[in-house]
């Protein structure tokens, strides 16, 4: 394997004609972000079967004929887990390269587990136990160390030989194919998009809020992420989430019961308490946008478990048919979500819902049934 590092703009434009004609290649990134709101890239690693190159981001200013190649759409890109991989490219180009291929998506179709690690598929796969001692190394500090470099290069060098099990496995059995739309989710740029009207949705406990704490919650949490962005710096500096949660409910009127807030600067009450008590005011009798449809953490009552009982008896025809684990085809807990009333649910996307989804969704309408044929549980459409 000829591994390389690429730290001048001269290697780079060898790397790159190197790859010429290939119709798929592997990627990887190594950042940091525990001080900065976007992720900064500090290493980018791209494989094939013969050749790995380790591309220095600090020492090259123009990564632009790499991506180039990673953003051509004759070549398959393979990532495992890739969706910061994805965000930090989409960062330096406003979109995303497609077509993509995501190991730990593609693994629960041959029996490997939901969200599987990349060390357990090098480990399971290949029989190779990885040493993640790297794991939390700082990757902007330089001279980066040849440990480093061979461990950064061997997540490209590993997933190209698992990439390759796994697009052999599946098609081989036909499974291909059923993957088309999530991996054609991973190349939608508004996943990797962060409005700041929508910043307030990642705050958990703004489901408790009533009408008019949520109206402020929703104006200060699009001014944070506003000013997060444009100053580069994590909104967590600016303000902690449940000390958004405290002013919302508090409502402060004046800078001294704004300071009095628990886990408020004194210095962000400085700068920016004038602006805070204005989306205060600004916020009183203004309309929130609603919240989404939440359904409660409950468990399901007798009847709601017996319908959830047939639907698991469904899920089991199916996963027998396609040699799948049930569990991990449609997990008992979010049949119980789904017969609960939830929508959102994984079942009910990608090739879950083109395999099991549409069908739990029919019989729920009572539009699928279940029969014992021949000492053989089938399930038909209600009208057969």
């Amino acid at each position: 394997m000829d591994i390389q590092n690429i730290d001048t703009q001269e290697k780079l434009l060898a790397f790159c004609e190197s790859l010429a004609g290939s119709d798929w290649i592997a990627l990887d990134t190594e950042f940091m972000r525990e001080s900065t709101y976007y992720p900064k890239l500090c290493l980018l690693q791209v494989g094939t079967p013969d050749i790995t190159g380790c591309i220095d981001p600090l020492a090259i200013r123009d990564l632009d004929p790499i991506l180039d190649v990673i953003f051509d759409p004759s070549i398959t890109k393979v990532v495992h887990a890739g969706s910061q991989d994805l965000e930090i490219l989409y960062h330096l180009r406003g979109s995303v390269p497609a077509p993509m291929f995501d190991t730990q998506v593609a693994a629960p179709l041959l029996g490997f587990p939901e969200q599987a690690g990349y060390a357990r598929l090098v480990e399971d796969i290949l029989g190779k136990r990885l040493d993640k001692i790297h794991t939390r190394a700082d990757w902007s500090h330089r001279p980066l160390t040849e440990a480093q470099l061979t461990y950064a290069a061997e997540d490209v060098i590993y997933l190209c030989k698992i990439y390759t099990h796994l697009r052999d496995e599946l098609t081989r059995r036909n499974r291909l194919d059923w993957l088309s739309d999530d991996f054609t989710a991973l190349s939608d740029s508004a996943r990797y998009e962060n409005p700041p009207e929508q910043a307030w949705r990642r705050i958990k406990a703004a489901y408790k809020l009533r009408k008019p704490e949520l109206a402020i919650l929703q104006t200060i949490a699009s001014w944070r992420e506003q000013a997060a962005q444009a100053q580069n710096k994590p909104r967590g500096w600016l303000l902690k989430d449940d000390v958004l949660i405290d002013i919302a409910r508090q409502k402060p009127g004046t800078l001294d019961e704004l300071s009095r807030i628990r886990g408020l600067h004194e210095h962000t009450v400085k700068r920016h308490g004038p602006a805070i008590l204005e989306m205060i005011v600004q916020s009183k009798g203004k309309t929130p946008e609603p919240l989404p449809e939440y359904v409660k953490a409950e468990k399901p009552d007798a009847a709601q478990e017996a319908i959830v009982d047939m639907l698991n008896a469904i899920v089991h025809v199916r996963a027998a048919e396609q040699d799948l684990n049930p569990a991990q085809l449609a997990p008992h807990k979010q049949l119980q979500q789904l017969v609960m009333g939830s929508r959102e649910l994984d079942i009910l996307q990608g090739w879950r819902r083109k395999l099991i989804g549409n069908e739990l969704a029919a019989a729920l309408e009572g539009e699928r049934v279940l029969r014992i044929v021949e000492g053989r549980l089938v399930i038909q459409e209600s009208g057969e």
